[in-house]
């Protein structure tokens, strides 16, 4: 199951990738919406961990862009800004987890094992 990881700290993306890959996930990293999208266009990822704050393009544009997308890709967003105002205004665009920085290497895990759980069911409900 390969993850992609976006978010402009390069302490937060070798913790993710330390956790996530201890647990035999295969992990991407990149610090940028632009390099998400460029990912996303090469690979196929069952999963996304969005960072919502970063320079240029933030992590609300890249979940825009990737809800356009006709593959569902189950995303979770990492912020060290989890303000009542920010949940909401994420929640609408569909994520499946919210996840506030910082976070321990169980809660990380919880997040995604989740947010697969939750995406495997509904497509078992649509008949995938």
């Amino acid at each position: 199951m390969k993850i992609l990881v976006v978010d402009d700290e390069n302490i937060v993306l070798e913790s993710c990738r330390r956790v996530l890959e201890a647990e035999g996930f295969d992990v991407v990293l990149v610090s940028s919406a632009e390099d998400a999208l460029k990912a996303i266009e090469n690979q196929s990822f069952s999963l996304v961990l969005v960072d919502l704050k970063m320079p240029k393009r933030d992590g609300q544009f890249l979940i825009g862009q990737i809800k356009k997308m006709p593959v569902h890709i189950p995303i979770i967003v990492m912020t060290g800004y989890s303000t009542l105002n920010t949940i909401k205004e994420v929640s609408h665009m569909g994520i499946e987890q919210f996840i506030a920085k910082p976070f321990t290497p169980d809660e990380l895990l919880e997040a995604v094992k989740e947010a697969i759980e939750t995406t495997a069911s509904q497509g078992e409900e649509k008949g995938e």
